[in-house]
């Protein structure tokens, strides 16, 4: 490995955690606590994430139950649930919060897939800038051979290869998840 390819592969796991933290995030009808992630509560005047304030627990594959430490916020809570953009609408019995994920229609699922597909996109897209720009700076280092610059911009074309193939086994297997019934 040189210089090149490290600095490269960096920007590309970067790219990959982002393309797991965004698949994680879409709806496939399985509950998934993920989703909350991005929810902010009310808490005495904070904006606080739901997981600072709440244990979340998935007691069956299609339901996330949200229990609060703190009682009080219980209502909090379900506001910014029915707020956010989830479509889904939490049942509060006093103690805690369920949440039934719905499985998605056929129709809703293909849309999933299309989603999962520019996310992946993006994803393919962050890669190829970072091997853009390690060809840049392959090109501008005066050291190396024309020869050697060649070899260098192979390495980096591979881990490439490498990295755009991961992500369609990533997408693979994201769109399987979300086409199953």
């Amino acid at each position: 490995m040189s210089k090149y390819t490290d600095d490269a592969q960096k920007h590309m796991d970067k790219a990959i955690e982002a393309l797991g933290r965004n698949f994680s995030k879409v709806r496939t009808g399985r509950a998934n606590p993920h989703v909350l992630d991005s929810i902010k509560v009310d808490y005495y005047g904070v904006p606080t994430p739901i997981t600072q304030l709440a244990g979340i627990k998935t007691p069956e594959a299609s339901m996330l139950i949200v229990e609060p430490w703190d009682k009080k916020i219980l209502r909090n809570i379900e506001k910014a649930i029915e707020q956010s953009d989830l479509g889904i609408t939490p049942s509060n019995d006093g103690i805690s919060i369920r949440l039934p994920f719905p499985r998605p229609t056929e129709e809703r699922r293909k849309e999933l897939v299309k989603e999962c597909k520019h996310i992946a996109e993006e994803s393919r897209v962050a890669i190829r800038n970072a091997r853009k720009d390690a060809n840049k700076a392959i090109e501008k280092d005066e050291e190396l051979s024309e020869d050697e610059q060649n070899v260098e911009k192979k390495r980096v074309q591979k881990l490439t290869d490498k990295y755009v193939a991961k992500i369609d086994e990533m997408l693979k297997a994201k769109s399987a998840e979300v086409m199953e019934i």
